[in-house]
């Protein structure tokens, strides 16, 4: 139920846990909840969870009566980096290729002059063995960031944060997924009008059809089902 989730409901200003699990809720991810309750409990046990999507947003105000701000990925990301530049602070990027981190490390180093950027690029793969577990976790703590983005895709990413959150030595663990190709540039973000107005996933949809139209015409399709039975139950 989507009102089994406690949603962040204050500014990013408002996060002082020196230590938290950071992760987003959409509809795609919370469709996936559905039939993956390892991705639930992550999701329920994450220390703040964002509403990453005007759906979730709509849904929870039909629900609750709440009125949430949206929160992507990509402004927790702004924020952290802004954060930690006025500290002089450390962040540590776990996830994609090798050619998408240099991008972001090169683009990092001159809008954040003041923050170490770390990167580590893990296998592409659906499971992790115990030794590439080990490498990545030690690979962390060897820079103990203030800030590790981890960006595997949902459900991965949130999976495997939550399962090592204990092992790791860092402060904020992010799971931001897209945004590591949309900082790299490998990937566009939608313009700020469309973002503003609740259709940013439209602009996905536009720009990767193939890959996106399964998840945005169909998926989206499915949380309203979710929701309204939802409604109805209550």
């Amino acid at each position: 139920m989507l009102q089994s989730y406690t949603l962040f409901n204050q500014p990013l200003t408002a996060i002082n846990q020196p230590r938290a699990l950071i992760n987003t809720l959409n509809a795609h991810s919370f469709n996936t909840v559905q039939k993956d309750e390892d991705f639930h409990q992550a999701l329920q046990y994450s220390d703040i969870l964002l509403p990453d999507g005007i759906s979730v947003v709509w849904a929870m105000r039909m629900l609750t009566g709440k009125k949430l701000q949206k929160i992507a990925g990509a402004d927790l990301f702004f924020y952290e980096m802004k954060r930690i530049n006025a500290l002089g602070g450390r962040c540590f990027f776990l996830g994609s290729s090798e050619e998408t981190l240099q991008k972001i490390r090169k683009r990092a180093a001159k809008e954040y002059p003041n923050v170490q950027v770390y990167t580590y690029s893990p296998p592409f793969k659906a499971e992790f063995s115990e030794d590439e577990n080990s490498r990545m976790i030690n690979a962390v703590n060897a820079v103990k960031p203030d800030v590790l983005f981890v960006g595997m895709t949902a459900p991965k990413q949130e999976k495997w944060a939550y399962r090592h959150f204990d092992q790791l030595q860092s402060g904020h663990v992010c799971c931001i997924g897209a945004v590591f190709d949309f900082y790299a540039g490998t990937i566009d973000r939608a313009p700020n009008w469309l973002i503003q107005i609740g259709l940013e996933w439209s602009y996905r949809l536009f720009k990767e059809p193939r890959r996106m139209w399964r998840r945005y015409l169909i998926g989206n399709a499915k949380f309203i089902g979710y929701v309204m039975m939802e409604k109805i139950r209550n």
